[in-house]
């Protein structure tokens, strides 16, 4: 049974004066740590629940109190400006590549508050005083911490690695692709990948043809269905691993195929990887000989992924409110893009 959703939050984003620290940097710099705040800090961040700052500070006194104090390695896009911080937030939303209702803000001013909810009313905006009970929160814990949970700060940094390196690169996207040596790995999904593939249904908005979830217990039946087959997708490159990034999930029957869910994590997105589980999929498909439709709910997010479809040269043949059903004749398949390596294990 398929639901939506629950919020859940993927970045944490901090004030700094009289919240990460007491006192206010720019009066005196001899601020001290707000008691706990390391242990809050750290344990958000082995959940897998990203971390950054949006405090208005001058940035290179304010950096240099995060390293002094060990910390400044947890907060990725840090936004240290004098500028209104719902604009700090829009910025780390794109940066990061979040929605904004899977980011919470925590800052001691009412004011500071209020700007952002005004601005930007899916964030989940907190006083500096529900920090005792912060780590409780149904908000702040994921119902799986997975391999992937808490290694993502720093396949975060890795990203950051390859963009800086993607930016000084002289020549067309295909050529810096090229030099990644990206390896898909495509794999049919085993007892070990479930909490993963639930923690990909929870957090992928973007990239996801349906807007539903799937529970372990769910995508474990599917697993052992012989009417399903349940594929999930990872990725490496000479920086180190992506990760688990994506999933699909399809009802097979006799005469034909239908792909009820495919997602991809939105981190990819850039690489260029994003139809080869699907183009994989029709290959199966053909060789099974069978028809090949696709289920898509429209969301206010996953636009991407209808001309996903359409490009693979899918055509909708039913419609019901949001959810539209596409087939494909399977005349063409593309092929895996030149600068990556498909690997396939059953």
């Amino acid at each position: 049974m398929v639901k939506k959703a629950e919020r859940k939050t993927k970045c944490v984003v901090w004030d700094l004066d009289n919240t990460v620290w007491m006192g206010t940097l720019l009066e005196d710099s001899r601020v001290v740590l707000r008691e706990g705040i390391v242990e809050i800090i750290k344990t958000l961040d082995s959940r897998g629940i990203l971390q950054s700052i949006a405090s208005k500070n001058e940035y290179k006194m304010a950096m240099e109190k995060l390293e002094e104090f060990g910390i400044s390695q947890y907060f990725l896009y840090p936004q240290i400006n004098w500028q209104p911080k719902s604009s700090s937030m829009k910025k780390i939303a794109e940066k990061i590549n979040i929605g904004m209702d899977t980011i919470a803000f925590i800052d001691d001013q009412l004011f500071e508050r209020e700007e952002v909810r005004h601005s930007l009313p899916d964030i989940l905006c907190l006083d500096v005083s529900v920090l005792a009970e912060l780590l409780d929160m149904p908000e702040m814990n994921p119902r799986f911490i997975t391999e992937d949970s808490k290694t993502r700060r720093l396949m975060y940094l890795s990203d950051m690695e390859r963009d800086q390196q993607e930016e000084s690169f002289t020549g067309n996207k295909e050529d810096f692709l090229a030099t990644l040596n990206m390896v898909f790995t495509i794999s049919t999904v085993k007892e070990g990948d479930l909490q993963r593939a639930e923690e990909l249904t929870v957090r992928t908005h973007q990239l996801n043809t349906t807007g539903y979830t799937y529970s372990y217990e769910e995508l474990n039946d599917f697993r052992k269905s012989k009417n399903h087959r349940l594929f999930i997708a990872s990725l490496e490159d000479k920086f180190g691993t992506y990760g688990k990034i994506g999933l699909a999930l399809v009802e097979c029957r006799p005469e034909e195929w239908i792909i009820k869910l495919l997602l991809m994590s939105c981190r990819v997105m850039s690489r260029g990887v994003g139809t080869i589980m699907l183009n994989f999929i029709m290959g199966l498909a053909k060789e099974a000989n069978v028809h090949l439709k696709a289920e898509f709910v429209m969301t206010d997010r996953n636009r991407m992924m209808y001309i996903t479809y359409k490009f693979a040269g899918f055509k909708e043949i039913e419609e019901d409110g949001n959810l539209f059903v596409l087939e494909n004749n399977l005349e063409r398949i593309q092929s895996v893009p030149e600068y990556i390596r498909l690997k396939v294990v059953e």
